[in-house]
């Protein structure tokens, strides 16, 4: 199993920052991903749910306005439909995500990343 650990991460989120800043206050220089800039494919996205144990849905930022002009309150669409939004608009993914091995948490709070020491 693998000890690195991957932050997915926006520096404009202080969410994000925070993360980084428990990571690196227990030792660990985590691989960062500016998804933004880096956006994840279909696939990538499909192993981090996996990991984090959520449904799309759940990995969506709701306030983001993408979340609005594509219409994705409709509960009809499917996991895959809301896959590729986040792959087309990767600002509705939720931040930060960290991984390590077959894990992930969401560091909202920055704590839940402890559970992965």
């Amino acid at each position: 199993m693998s000890n690195k650990f991957t932050l997915y991460h926006n520096p404009r989120c202080s969410k994000s920052r925070q993360t980084l800043a428990l990571l690196e206050e227990n030792g660990i220089s985590p691989e960062i991903v500016l998804y933004l800039e880096t956006p994840p494919d279909a696939e990538t996205i499909k192993a981090l749910l996996k990991k984090l144990k959520i449904s799309a849905r759940e990995l969506l930022r709701k306030g983001e306005e993408a979340y609005k002009t594509m219409k994705l309150a409709d509960e009809s669409l499917s996991e895959d439909a809301l896959i590729a939004a986040m792959v087309k608009a990767p600002k509705l993914i939720e931040r930060p995500i960290v991984v390590k091995g077959s894990k992930a948490v969401l560091g909202r709070p920055p704590e839940n990343v402890e559970t992965l020491f």
